[in-house]
């Protein structure tokens, strides 16, 4: 198994996968044009060429990035995948000279397991701003801010 950065032909089958989390609104469902619009921030781990995982690492801001639609095969669940995603975007975030990296998530444990701590939604206000004003779920947000210091 091997994380590799996502390139077009792993479109279908991410979007498949992250439907599957969509359904159940664990994650927020995306579209094939946002997929593809945002390739470059998409890291999939694979073997034997099939799609295990797959995690968004999405700039915000000057020193803030976001993990998004970090979701794992069924399959696979368990299996230590989605903390190996992880644990790639938090050593290639410094690159980009961010120093900061958050999520927007009902895994709290996951989260906390990979160093992550619990902040207030209104510390994130490029999120806010970016994402959340056109977000169904705006005025009535039940996900957890999460955040963790890098670099």
């Amino acid at each position: 198994m091997d994380i590799y950065h996502a390139v077009t032909s792993d479109v279908k089958d991410i979007y498949d996968l992250v439907q599957i989390y969509a359904k159940k609104g664990i994650v927020l469902p995306r579209t094939y044009l946002s997929l593809y619009q945002h390739l470059q921030c998409l890291y999939v781990m694979k073997e034997d060429n099939k799609i295990l995982g797959v995690a968004g690492l999405h700039v915000l801001g000057q020193d803030l990035a976001e993990i998004r639609s970090l979701v794992v095969s069924p399959d696979y669940a368990g299996k230590g995948i989605g903390r190996k995603l992880v644990n790639r975007i938090i050593s290639d975030a410094p690159k980009l000279g961010i120093s900061r990296v958050m999520s927007f998530t009902y895994e709290t444990e996951f989260f906390k397991k990979c160093g992550f701590k619990i902040v207030a939604k209104e510390t994130l206000p490029e999120k806010v701003w970016v994402d959340c004003m056109n977000c169904p779920k705006l005025d009535c947000c039940d996900e957890v801010a999460m955040i963790k210091y890098v670099g």
